[in-house]
């Protein structure tokens, strides 16, 4: 039996037993991550914390939704048993009607084929690492081999030590400029994530300085279930690609391991080739779409989605 649980009611150790287990569980589900990036959220849990589903909510204009919080790619239903269509479906089902509006990411293993549901697939990019680093370069394309030794010509060097806060201010200093929906509380929120995951051993901060000793580039790298997911970057304006060589430095650290390289995106088609150029190849994931209202003006609609 399915349960709604509050977020009062929910047994934080065991919702983390199971996603410790489940077969698709990722960095985004852990209890702690969901605190920070959406307190208060609810659940979904049956057979004794077997299968669970966060629930991601929020009331504006007296209408209760769903929606997908910043910084988690893939959220949906977990499991330490592999999950079929039907069970797919029935926790769809038991989402609480109080939510008339449900705009959710799923998870790789999430996809059903139920033809009543309205699912949109989104693209992400990963690479296992199980090959030698001599292997998974020769895989480069063109593009990134010539990237890359364009950065080692230029004085730049690796660092395993970052500062969270430096690489925050160089994503808002550069590419942040032109990201309108994120503000202070989101870039708040940011860091704490960043600090509590490394204080849990869940995230490596690392960057690239230039000769001076600056940083050039940084990111957040986080790791969990074999997993090491490319989660915020930051970089500088200039053409010697920092970026470029901080990825290759990360995939030469854990080459020839069990890990996975989750690039985290993208629907956007530059992002999407510069992560192939590494090799990454392309896995789809559901985006879950369900109005219960029967009419809602484009207006307001359009507000709810803005959170």
């Amino acid at each position: 039996m399915i349960q709604y649980l509050r977020h009062t009611q929910i047994d934080n150790r065991r919702w983390d037993e199971c996603i410790c287990k489940s077969l698709n569980g990722n960095v985004y589900a852990w209890s702690w991550y969901l605190d920070i990036i959406h307190p208060g959220w609810e659940a979904l849990v049956e057979d004794d914390y077997q299968t669970v589903m966060p629930l991601t909510g929020r009331t504006k204009f007296g209408i209760s939704y769903l929606f997908q919080p910043f910084f988690a790619q893939q959220l949906g239903i977990f499991s330490i048993k592999h999950l079929n269509d039907e069970d797919i479906n029935a926790f769809i089902s038991a989402i609480p009607l109080k939510y008339k509006l449900i705009e959710i990411r799923l998870n790789t293993l999430n996809v059903t084929d139920k033809r009543s549901l309205e699912l949109k697939m989104h693209r992400n990019i990963e690479m296992p690492l199980s090959d030698s680093y001599d292997i998974i370069a020769q895989r480069y394309n063109n593009n990134t081999k010539r990237n890359i030794a364009k950065a080692k010509s230029s004085s730049l060097t690796f660092t395993d030590k970052a500062d969270p806060q430096k690489v925050i201010s160089l994503f808002r200093n550069n590419r942040g400029k032109s990201v309108k929906h994120w503000g202070d509380a989101e870039y708040a929120r940011l860091l704490t994530l960043a600090d509590t995951a490394v204080a849990r051993q869940r995230c490596l901060v690392c960057g690239i300085n230039d000769e001076n000793n600056e940083l050039v580039a940084g990111a957040f790298f986080m790791m969990s279930h074999n997993r090491i997911t490319f989660l915020f970057s930051g970089a500088d304006n200039s053409n010697r690609h920092p970026l470029s060589l901080l990825l290759d430095k990360m995939i030469m650290i854990y080459s020839g391991s069990q890990y996975t390289f989750d690039f985290e995106g993208s629907d956007n088609d530059g992002l999407a080739r510069f992560y192939k150029g590494f090799g990454g190849t392309e896995h789809p994931y559901p985006e879950l779409h369900i109005n219960r209202l029967n009419t809602i003006p484009r207006i307001l609609l359009k507000i709810l989605k803005n959170k």
